[in-house]
Parts: C-alpha cells; structure tokens; sequence
C-alpha cells in the first residue's frame, strides 16, 4: 500500500508544473496534499479511480489540504473539533478498517516567530488528537510538519537555530509527539542520509541542496513492523517542497 504526501504551494499553480504527470507516475494508493490554496469550486481536479477529500481554509487563498484515495473510507472527518482551529483547513481523517489516516498542514510560527505561541498550543492539541485516534487503531500522521527535527534534517543548522522551523520549542513538540507512540518513518530506514523536502525559492538553495526536511510520514508504533519503504522524492518539481512516500505491507 502505497501513500504519499505533497505540499504543492498552491494546487493551480502546481497543475502548470506537471502535477497531473507526477500524480500518474507515483501511482498512490492515498495521495494527501498540503497547502492547496484554493476555496470549492475553483479548481476541478479528478483522477480515474479516486475519490477525493478538500478541507479549505475561511481566508481564501491559503492552506488547505485534500487526500485523493483510491479506497473508500469508513468515514472522514475534518479538523480537529477545536474551534481555535478549526478554520484555516489543516487536518483531514479517513477511517480506513485498520489504521487512520491523518492529512496535516502544521502552522507556520513566522517571522520573528509572531506565532509560536500558537504553534505550540497547535501542537499539543493536535497530539492529543492523534493519541486519541491511537488508541483505536494505528495512525499514519503525513504531511508538512513546518520542522526540521534533528541538525540532520536542516542544511544550516546553527544559522537557522532561532528561525521558525528549527526553534529549539518547535523540535521538542516533534520530540513529545515521536515518545507519545510514534516513529519517524523515513529516518527510522535511513538513520545517517541526508535528505531534504523543502528548498526556499531564494538563493538558488535548490540548485545547491540548501533544503530541509519538513515532510514526514510518522506511524503509530503498532504500524512499525508493517513499514516496508520510505522515500523522499526530491527529482520531483513543480512546488518549493517534493513529495514524499510512504509504502507499508
């Protein structure tokens, strides 16, 4: 079973870059998107096979998150049921017979982390959200987590220290959540590789590999026996983040 995640920074614009080509050659079962930017019935996107999800966000233009899956859900829920927020479009639950499966846009904390006071009541709300799921049946949490866990994950790591994404708060909210019950799926099979999901558009840091790594598919640890492959896709164009996979038997 194959799933993969994608912040595509704008789903419109990304569909100009060969998102519909990419789409077809990752062959997913569950294709989950981050930051879709769009309201209903903007844009009308279909694949043969899919059903698909959207979760929008109230301001237009920002957020959003959608999953394209080609197996039905035994149900589908959107947000968290808190209304603090439950309104920018960043979760979205299917139900499948043996695990959920959790679609997440983390928030940004921001220049001069004006929201990281926020991001930190986020988190452990949200944590305590997918620990409650967890006790049901195993969890698969993927998307843009907007953190670089460990100096591994971060080309820079000492000029980003205090930089949203690598606050010392930020990482340890990663570190809660993966002692909570979690692993680490990609870093669980590549301990030591150095790999990045996100480049910013300045500075040519594509080009020179000056990345992070803010994607994730973090599992339950009762799915850790079922995790057979993780890959960071960074061939993959067409947003300032690839796409990442996961595959589980």
């Amino acid at each position: 079973m194959r799933f993969i995640s994608w912040n595509v920074n704008g789903l419109r614009a990304c569909a100009g870059k060969g998102f519909e080509d990419s789409f077809k050659a990752l062959d997913a079962d569950f294709f989950c998107l981050q930051e879709t930017k769009m309201q209903e019935g903007q844009f009308d996107l279909e694949f043969e096979g899919y059903r698909s999800y959207w979760n929008y966000a109230d301001k237009k233009g920002y957020s959003g998150t959608a999953i394209y899956t080609r197996l039905e859900p035994l149900s589908v829920t959107y947000d968290m049921g808190i209304d603090e927020h439950d309104h920018e479009g960043r979760v979205i639950t299917l139900e499948m017979p043996d695990f959920y499966l959790v679609c997440v846009y983390v928030p940004n904390s921001q220049d001069e982390l004006k929201r990281l006071d926020y991001r930190m009541k986020w988190e452990d709300d949200f944590r305590n959200y997918v620990c409650g799921l967890a006790g049901r049946k195993g969890v698969i949490i993927c998307g843009d987590l907007n953190v670089a866990h460990e100096e591994i994950d971060i080309k820079n790591p000492s000029s980003n220290r205090r930089n949203a994404g690598f606050t010392d708060e930020e990482r340890g909210k990663f570190t809660e959540l993966l002692a909570s019950g979690f692993v680490d799926s990609w870093r669980m099979l590549n301990p030591d590789t150095v790999k990045y999901s996100w480049w910013s558009y300045r500075f040519r840091s594509r080009e020179r590999n000056a990345g992070w790594r803010l994607d994730y598919f973090v599992v339950s640890e009762s799915l850790r026996p079922r995790i057979a492959d993780a890959e960071i896709h960074n061939e993959i164009f067409g947003s300032d983040h690839c796409p990442v996979e996961l595959v589980l038997d």
